[in-house]
């Protein structure tokens, strides 16, 4: 499947910032799941591009003189290729597996958490793991504004209400105090009749035996071709598509539009 991805972020400020640092994780890569036919980012100032520990493409932007505003606009075509039952072909990947049972802080696992990972009896399945979504869904139902992006994963459950991010949180969470290596994916979804889940987040699970499972816990399903990967960590704070730090500016505005087609690959 061919996916055409347009990716606009705006940022305006009350008052002048007089230094601003973004980092950006809005490169896909080609591996065996992808292909990137073409990707750009347009943004005011230099790009100096490098890899992250978890071998993410990461583009670093310093603006050093005053300014007020900030736009970064990202497109781009990716083929992708269809996954079955959401098994990654690709190998394990440069980070050892244990690193991916460790929690941090936003997937600490409380007492609910725990008893949630415990409702699926047989976690190291295709089948298991689906079974968990659907927990986690009934559970955790999607709706925007109420979470934050520093929300965990125990206050989505405890609040009843999230977006993908705090479902893949929990999904994390769930895997991880089963000793079931998982990690955070950052990406884009061809969204059908629901533009807002353009901009998605997922989880790959490490089952020994088949490999990485790439599981779309909102929709309680597999990942497939509709399914463009930007990113993968431990979780969202290290692999948030945009993520800066600024001097001056006061009150910021943040205005985000995400829009993902798609069309068959010949």
């Amino acid at each position: 499947m061919y996916l055409t991805i347009r990716h606009d972020t705006s940022y305006r400020y009350e008052a002048t910032v007089h230094y601003s640092i973004q980092q950006l994780r809005l490169t896909p890569a080609s591996g065996a799941s992808q292909v990137v036919r073409r990707w750009s980012i347009d943004a005011p100032g230099k790009l100096d591009a490098t890899f992250d520990a978890y071998g993410n493409a990461l583009h670093t932007l310093v603006i050093n003189k005053p300014h007020s505003e900030i736009h970064l606009h990202v497109a781009g075509e990716v083929e992708t290729i269809a996954l079955i039952d959401g098994r990654l072909p690709d190998n394990v990947g440069p980070i050892p597996l244990e690193h991916f049972t460790c929690a941090t802080r936003l997937t600490e696992a409380d007492a609910a958490v725990r008893e949630l990972a415990e409702s699926v009896p047989v976690l190291t399945t295709p089948g298991g793991l689906i079974e968990l979504s659907e927990q986690i869904v009934q559970r955790v139902k999607y709706r925007p504004g109420i979470t934050e992006v520093t929300s965990t994963a125990a206050q989505a459950l405890a609040l009843g209400n999230g977006v993908c991010q705090d479902h893949a949180h929990l999904m994390l969470a769930c895997c991880r105090t089963r000793g079931i290596p998982a990690r955070y994916v950052s990406g884009y979804l061809e969204p059908g009749d629901v533009p807002q889940s353009a901009s998605h987040a997922w989880v790959d699970v490490w089952l020994d035996g088949l490999g990485w499972i790439s599981v779309d816990v909102t929709h309680a399903g597999f990942a497939s071709e509709r399914f463009c990967r930007l990113a993968v960590a431990r979780d969202y704070e290290a692999a948030a598509p945009v993520r800066g730090r600024r001097i001056g500016g006061l009150e910021e505005q943040l205005e985000v539009s995400v829009t993902v087609s798609a069309q068959l690959s010949q």
